[in-house]
């Protein structure tokens, strides 16, 4: 990217909806004719309560599914491990996914699946488990947050991250594209990025920055431009700052429109931006939780303003317990009021024109251009990455933050003004896992495990090799009943490797 392109005026009036770049949408019509997907976040711990809850919902035509994994799985660990967590969804092997998509048809149903690190083996149940369904690979249709840069940039964890990584992400990608054509190889995540703290305008920049390097990736192992760009979407997270949450996704539209288009595709959608919204965990406050209904309507009002193309809002009691199945229904039923009784459908882009929401556009494309910039001039994101930068801004962000809260000069309602004095909902976050433990001693009594300790030495063997594709290696280890921990074992991304 050339220094004329850094200052470089983002004179955008004139664009329009359904043409690249795209700032008022995706496509000329947008809600109009297709609503945003309703995706609804479910924090039960068991299989058996989540399948439930999804089949409740898709009984009153919810047609996506947002599946939020526990801390035990995100480590790779199975349920059984003395570290493992009792709070949220666990997956051990093909048997819980069996169980958590009963009776749901996965070739009409999208899914959601947020999960990094150990994408590879809970794809392949998914997967695998699809097989067993009796449905076809490539009738399956969804986005795997398969992001592994995310853990690089921002968090900590206890996850060991070899180099093999970035050749799951390619395997998934291949895999992807030769078996499952409806379905988003990576979704790549500025979710965490700003809920640890960052402003929207370096979400939006380290996001893009992301998806930038995973181009280049992919197009160094041999992949074509058009086929690499429309597998990849974007996971945004949606805080209180309601009118530069719009600007972002308009802005980021924009941006991502002119990276692309550096590569010279051949299709004008290659340019165009898919994103998934979020509205934001960590604006929910936990005295007073019912205030938190307002909170996620704004902030989802946001998304629709902004032209997510699906959203999820998460129960107003998320964070203190396991949400009940009320609190699951009243979230799920606030984008539905948005979608069928405010008219925001009824238009393109509702904003277009609006002198306020055009400048903050035109603000948050510059300011976030010119940390994408900064990483280029570095030599890219694994680079910047190495020498802290991404990880520092950060966490400068996170702090001017706090202190503003601190002074007073950003309000917090429930924080440091209007403070209220009722007793906060009592957390209830632990849930009884025994039943879970029980499956995976039966699936291990059951299994044949010389076809087990096969597929997983094969799978083993290829990535130390760099050979073979490891996500179909995988689905084969899950159809014969290796767990979670065993696969990330053969890996080499267990925690306790």
């Amino acid at each position: 990217m050339s220094s004329e392109d850094r200052t470089q005026e983002f004179q955008h009036e004139n664009f329009v909806a359904g043409i690249a770049p795209f700032l008022r949408g995706n496509n000329s019509t947008m809600y109009v004719s297709n609503p945003w997907t309703i995706r609804e976040c479910v924090d039960f711990s068991t299989v058996e309560e989540t399948n439930s809850f999804y089949r409740k919902n898709i009984a009153k035509g919810q047609k996506g599914l947002y599946v939020m994994l526990n801390t035990t799985t995100h480590h790779g660990f199975d349920s059984d491990a003395e570290e493992g967590s009792k709070s949220g969804l666990v997956i051990d092997s093909i048997e819980d996914m069996k169980i958590l998509f009963d009776q749901i048809p996965l070739d009409e149903i999208s899914i959601f699946m947020s999960i990094n690190g150990v994408v590879l083996p809970i794809l392949a149940f998914y997967i695998a488990a699809a097989k067993e369904q009796g449905v076809n690979v490539s009738q399956l249709s969804g986005t795997i947050q398969s992001d592994i840069l995310n853990e690089l940039t921002m968090q900590s964890t206890d996850l060991s991250l070899p180099i093999a990584s970035m050749k799951i992400s390619i395997d998934i990608f291949d895999f992807t594209s030769e078996n499952m054509p409806k379905f988003s190889s990576s979704s790549i995540s500025g979710y965490q990025i700003q809920e640890v703290g960052a402003t929207p305008e370096i979400e939006l920049a380290y996001t893009l920055a992301k998806g930038l390097e995973y181009l280049r990736m992919g197009l160094n192992s041999g992949e074509d431009i058009d086929t690499l760009a429309l597998k990849l979407s974007f996971s945004w997270c949606i805080g209180m700052e309601h009118f530069k949450e719009i600007a972002k996704l308009r802005a980021g539209r924009m941006l991502w429109a002119k990276i692309v288009k550096q590569f010279n595709p051949k299709k004008q959608e290659s340019m165009a931006l898919r994103s998934h919204c979020r509205t934001s965990k960590s604006s929910l406050m936990t005295r007073d939780p019912f205030n938190n209904f307002a909170r996620t309507t704004i902030e989802a009002m946001a998304a629709a303003f902004g032209g997510t193309q699906s959203l999820c809002s998460p129960a107003f009691d998320a964070g203190i317990k396991l949400p009940s199945d009320i609190s699951h229904r009243k979230a799920n039923s606030t984008q539905i009021y948005i979608q069928e009784e405010t008219n925001i459908t009824k238009t393109v882009d509702p904003w277009a024109g609006s002198y306020y929401v055009e400048e903050l556009t035109e603000k948050m494309a510059k300011e976030a251009w010119k940390l994408i910039q900064e990483i280029e001039e570095l030599g890219g994101l694994s680079k910047a990455i190495e020498l802290g930068i991404p990880k520092m801004r950060i966490e400068v962000a996170a702090a001017k933050k706090q202190a503003t809260i601190d002074s007073g000069e950003a309000i917090k309602v429930g924080v440091q003004k209007y403070q209220f004095k009722e007793k906060a909902v009592s957390a209830s976050l632990a849930a009884d896992n025994d039943a879970q433990i029980k499956r995976l001693k039966t699936l291990k009594s059951n299994r044949n495990q010389q076809l087990v300790d096969a597929a997983l030495l094969n799978l083993s063997t290829n990535a130390k090799s760099g050979t073979g594709n490891l996500l179909a290696l995988a689905v084969v280890a899950a159809e014969h009943r290796a767990t979670l921990k065993e696969m990330c074992k053969a890996l080499g991304i267990a925690a306790d490797k």
